[in-house]
């Protein structure tokens, strides 16, 4: 009997057992642990699934795999979980790096982690990366990215204040802007150095620096990406200039828009329909988290078949130290 544990039922644990059912595990093979007793009722009746308050209560013998849906703050209470019993974990999108380095310590090499990369697995961005790699229209010149969304309407049922989001520390923008360096690193590489401004710009319900921007410095290349939690319409909005054409994409038109210079014409990629989950903004797809599970299921014996790992994790949260540490005009 293979049976996969979830640790933490908010958002992100509730997501993560409806990727393992969606991926074909039954109900009575997933567990959860939870201290919030109505949270595990309100799983336990939705998706039938057995839930505990505490590891005591789960049988760790037939546990496969781990999952830590835990705040980025409390990551490390999960990963010892699996850690100590010898359990391969993933683990939500990280933005404390002191907290990743204490993962790695505390595990030295003794399970494998697998850290989140959720876009890397988005169809879109997928074939974002096919094109590029192909070399098919050159090298990448310049790209510019920007990622805005308000933050009350990640979780409109709950005040940002009452969750991580709304911690300087974990804050949203703060949180995004390795989400999004995840991927973008998985494209084109981890940059030579990054320069940044980080402000609070509005009243999002909370106290925290809402607005990111950032110059980004390659070998052959530059970019620059602003992350905000201030934008009233949703947007991911992404153009790279390659020698010999453009890429665009924006997430609400369903599509990649390529121009290609020898042709002087566009060719466009469509996006294969999407799971799309009530409750969320309709350009969040199911899709991608699911096939990130498979991919760290995968990576249990092939860790290969997994775009990212720690190592990578602490590059990434490195280039947020690096935007923070650049802006001399701020003083937290």
């Amino acid at each position: 009997m293979n049976d996969y544990l979830v640790i933490g039922l908010g958002s992100m644990g509730k997501r993560r057992v409806r990727c393992l059912l969606a991926i074909g595990i039954l109900p009575d093979n997933i567990w959860a642990i939870e201290l919030k007793k109505e949270r595990r009722e309100e799983v336990e009746k939705q998706y039938g699934i057995h839930t505990a308050s505490s590891e005591e209560d789960v049988d760790f013998s037939n546990v496969q795999a781990v999952l830590v849906s835990l705040p980025p703050d409390k990551h490390f209470i999960g990963a010892k979980i699996a850690i100590d019993h010898n359990k391969p974990v993933f683990i939500e999108a990280s933005v404390v790096l002191e907290d990743v380095y204490k993962i790695q310590e505390y595990n030295a090499g003794k399970v494998y982690i697998a850290p989140s990369c959720t876009l890397l697995y988005h169809p879109m961005i997928m074939k974002v990366n096919e094109i590029v790699k192909s070399e098919k229209y050159g090298k990448v010149c310049n790209f510019t990215y920007h990622c805005g969304q308000y933050l009350p309407d990640w979780h409109p049922w709950e005040d940002v204040k009452n969750y991580y989001v709304g911690q300087r520390i974990t804050g949203g923008a703060r949180e995004i802007v390795p989400f999004e360096f995840t991927w973008i690193s998985g494209i084109l590489g981890f940059p030579k150095e990054v320069k940044g401004y980080y402000r609070k710009t509005m009243d999002v319900g909370c106290d925290i620096e809402d607005s990111y921007a950032c110059s980004i410095l390659y070998e052959d290349k530059v970019g620059s990406m602003i992350v905000d939690v201030v934008a009233r319409y949703a947007i991911r909005s992404l153009i790279i200039n390659l020698e010999m054409a453009q890429i665009q994409w924006s997430w609400d038109k369903n599509k990649i828009e390529v121009y290609e210079v020898e042709k002087k014409d566009w060719i466009y990629y469509e996006q294969p329909q999407l799971i799309h989950q009530a409750g969320y903004n309709e350009n969040i797809n199911e899709n991608m988290y699911i096939e990130e599970i498979k991919g760290f299921l995968e990576g249990i014996t092939n860790h290969e078949a997994y775009y990212n790992s720690i190592e990578k994790d602490i590059m990434t949260l490195k280039l947020l130290e690096q935007i923070e540490n650049s802006d001399g005009g701020f003083e937290r």
